[in-house]
């Protein structure tokens, strides 16, 4: 499938680039990383705090996330992160016949803050409806969104109605009932997304956010999340 909104050459690219950087990181030299945090979700949802539109089940047993929900959902870790980090999962969109079993939006916030409560995220009541997080500053990733036809990356700046488009494709899209191992890179004024090994966004942002919250987003699906990590990246080397 070739993109339709924009040219598909920096994609092919960073596929190219993602098949020659080691795991870690999407530098061409390997740094040490440590881990900072993790989620075997087998002790329920203690680390994560729930936003949701209408309902639905987050739950977290048996080292698995299930979100199964009817609308809007969003899914904050707790702890705030301060780059240069690594976060890492996998996420599997279910269609199994339910009635949230609807192929889309593997979503993620990142480094977000709320300019209505910029010391603390969770000071602010959300209530799971996409236009509330238009006062965040953070970066979105919506993967398979709009029914799994659009794969996007946005740099809110918290303001309403303003949500900064900087990648919009066609594909890669979401693959129902199959693991999708995601990587997000917040190294200085580097971004970037990984799927399955591909390097899907590749941005450089000259103002770059470079600490806050990160949070599982999706309306109207089923997903079964596993494996959360977070590693601290070594700094670069000059």
């Amino acid at each position: 499938m070739t993109t339709t909104r924009r040219a598909f050459g920096a994609l092919a690219a960073g596929a190219a680039l993602a098949a020659l950087a080691p795991a870690g990181t999407a530098s061409a030299t390997p740094r040490h990383r440590r881990l900072i945090a993790h989620d075997d979700f087998r002790h329920g949802l203690g680390q994560w705090a729930v936003e949701l539109e209408k309902g639905g089940t987050v739950t977290a047993s048996r080292g698995i996330l299930e979100v199964d929900v009817p609308a809007g959902a969003t899914v904050w870790f707790k702890k705030r992160l301060d780059g240069p980090y690594v976060i890492e999962y996998a996420a599997t969109p279910i269609s199994a016949g339910g009635v949230n079993d609807r192929v889309s939006d593997l979503n993620n916030f990142w480094n977000a803050t709320d300019v209505r409560s910029p010391d603390d995220i969770f000071a602010t009541a959300r209530g799971g409806a996409l236009a509330e997080y238009d006062y965040l500053k953070t970066y979105y990733v919506g993967y398979g969104a709009n029914t799994n036809t659009t794969t996007r990356l946005r740099r809110y700046v918290g303001q309403a109605g303003v949500r900064p488009l900087l990648y919009d494709y066609t594909e890669p899209l979401l693959v129902a009932n199959e693991p999708h191992r995601v990587r997000i890179v917040s190294d200085g004024s580097t971004v970037r997304w990984w799927n399955n090994g591909r390097l899907v966004f590749d941005h450089t942002d000259p103002e770059p956010y470079t600490s806050g919250h990160f949070a599982f987003r999706t309306t109207w699906s089923h997903f079964r999340i596993s494996d959360f990590r977070v590693w601290r990246l070594s700094p670069k080397r000059p």
